[in-house]
């Protein structure tokens, strides 16, 4: 299988890549803007592997990425790429600006690039996969100082079930993963304090680890198209009534 993450080179993407480079059938293409080092290391320890220089905020290396996907022939994209702070202030104080650059940064790359595989998808006649991370704050009541993060999570699922719905007749499925607070350099700045609460308010008594996100994506990879349309929360059901 031949498969795109989008912020692929750390974090929860470097979970994600390495886990389905691990299956030595796969190949796996993947984004980085900053992370070089850590991208060259994971070629390294997997042959199976490409790493893809793309700064979403660049214009013109996101056109080279689109260009390039038609080449590709993939059959998979996991939409995880997202810049910036997770968390920041009170919705009052936040500048408006700052609701668009994050929304231009963020959405409208995953737009650009999830309609060219979905277009190669169709061209190729061929069977594909979508798989898109959001998060369990669109379930649960959202943190303060994250408004801009979760409406830009909650337009991505609604784009996740327009792709399920458009495109399942091709054999296409677009599907979701929303994972609960995991520590991550997207939430590196949050303070200790409320991570605490966080551990002690979780059935569990403890944070999703990233390794968890990773084998979702791996499952959802393997399923079959029957599973199309859902969001998978992995929050350890806080959310059932």
């Amino acid at each position: 299988m031949k498969i795109l993450v989008t912020g692929g080179g750390s974090g929860l993407g470097k979970s994600i890549t390495t886990a389905l480079a691990k299956d030595e059938n796969n190949i796996v293409y993947f984004t980085y803007n900053t992370s070089f080092f850590n991208a060259k290391e994971i070629e390294k320890e997997y042959k199976n592997t490409v790493s893809i220089k793309c700064d979403f905020k660049n214009i013109n290396e996101l056109n080279e990425l689109k260009e390039k996907i038609e080449d590709f022939n993939l059959d998979l994209l996991v939409n995880n790429a997202y810049s910036g702070e997770a968390i920041k202030t009170y919705f009052h104080k936040i500048p408006t600006t700052e609701f668009q650059t994050d929304f231009t940064n963020n959405i409208l790359p995953t737009v650009i690039i999830t309609q060219s595989v979905i277009s190669s998808f169709r061209k190729n006649k061929k069977s594909g996969k979508i798989i898109t991370i959001l998060s369990s704050f669109l379930m649960n009541s959202p943190p303060t100082g994250a408004s801009i993060y979760v409406a830009n999570k909650a337009y991505l699922k609604s784009l996740v079930n327009s792709w399920a719905t458009e495109n399942i007749k091709f054999n296409i499925s677009s599907n979701s993963i929303s994972p609960s607070f995991m520590q991550t350099n997207l939430t590196k700045d949050v303070d200790e304090r409320i991570i605490e609460q966080m551990k002690d308010s979780h059935p569990l008594k403890r944070l999703l680890k990233i390794e968890e996100v990773a084998e979702t994506v791996v499952f959802l990879k393997n399923s079959s198209s029957q599973i199309n349309g859902i969001d998978i929360p992995l929050n350890a059901g806080i959310n059932i009534k």
